[in-house]
């Protein structure tokens, strides 16, 4: 078993590279002018899986009894500013393609934004083609839902796991897993009452996903792309403070996520492998300042909490929380 699937990668390694041998130039440079707008489209999705990844993890600095359980259901909505839906391409970063007629430049839409009217027109072994750029969800904000269980732990610790199976919203397809532990610092501290101000540190790793569909680019002879895959590993870190006043309680946190993007193409053709394999250049990772603040009201057996993330993207949260 182990020697076929060091076959199958080596056969698989050598149809890349063969593949990357016999491609003309010509249709190198169109495979180079598809990521570059690849890059443009997908870079604002990826920033924003370190604010929707990380949103409403934990919502108190105090930590769950032990082994009780909070059950609760989120909906989560991410606000796109105007500058995160568009952005401009330049007739000189291009080798093959033209815009709209050989234009020298033109905006067009990110993941985020909505129609647009520019056409890119390219020459493949002489025969023309065309399509028209990649349009976004064009929503302002972006709403989905999750699941989440935290389970109290000894030492005034606390674990939580969350799950998004594979949902489509406003023309994308999400999902989301994750886990996450905070720990309560006020413990070591001399004045730790309940009514006192409370420290956590938090840390949390998430794996977010989301794909964009689109008309479809053709390329005769070369590629047919439909789809673009933008997925992330975030590992956030965090410190939390809260405050509880009887059945209402503040809470404010800070911290830093760390995101590794992964970009990937779905479609069709002899080249798809050696484009993906391109795309993969593309793959970054990024550290990003977030600030979080919100509040809690309790009830007898459930709270409600709401949170503002506030960074390159606002990230809204509101959580229904029942304590098992």
């Amino acid at each position: 078993m182990k020697n076929s699937k060091l076959f199958i990668l080596s056969a698989f390694l050598f149809f890349v590279s063969t593949m990357s041998g016999q491609l003309p130039q010509e249709g190198q440079d169109i495979v180079n002018d598809l990521l570059h707008i690849a890059d443009g489209f997908a870079t604002p999705a990826s920033e924003s899986t370190a604010y929707q990844g990380t949103a409403g993890w934990f919502t108190s600095a105090r930590a769950l009894d032990e082994w009780k359980v909070d059950v609760s259901v989120h909906g989560n909505g991410l606000f796109v500013p105007p500058s995160k839906k568009e952005f401009t391409i330049n007739k000189t970063a291009l080798t093959n393609l033209t815009i709209n007629d050989n234009v020298n430049s033109a905006v067009i839409p990110t993941a985020f934004g909505g129609d647009s009217e520019v056409v890119f027109n390219g020459a493949f072994q002489g025969n023309e083609f065309s399509f028209p750029a990649i349009e976004g969800v064009d929503q302002g904000v972006l709403i989905y839902p999750f699941a989440q269980v935290s389970v109290g732990l000894p030492f005034n610790t606390e674990i939580g796991v969350r799950l998004l199976p594979e949902l489509e919203v406003d023309g994308a397809q999400f999902s989301t897993y994750g886990i996450g532990l905070k720990h309560n610092l006020s413990q070591y501290f001399r004045f730790n009452d309940e009514e006192d101000l409370q420290l956590a540190a938090i840390l949390s790793y998430n794996i977010f996903d989301v794909k964009y569909g689109f008309e479809q680019i053709s390329v005769p002879d070369l590629v047919n792309l439909n789809l673009i895959d933008v997925s992330a590993n975030v590992l956030m870190a965090e410190f939390m403070a809260s405050k509880k006043y009887e059945s209402f309680e503040i809470f404010g946190a800070l911290g830093v996520a760390q995101s590794d993007f992964e970009y990937e193409f779905d479609g069709s053709g002899a080249a798809l492998p050696f484009v993906n394999s391109q795309l993969a250049t593309l793959n970054d990772n990024k550290a990003q300042f977030k600030g979080d603040i919100g509040f809690n009201l309790y009830f007898n057996k459930f709270k409600i909490s709401t949170m503002a993330t506030a960074g390159k993207f606002v990230n809204v949260n509101l959580g229904l929380h029942f304590i098992l």
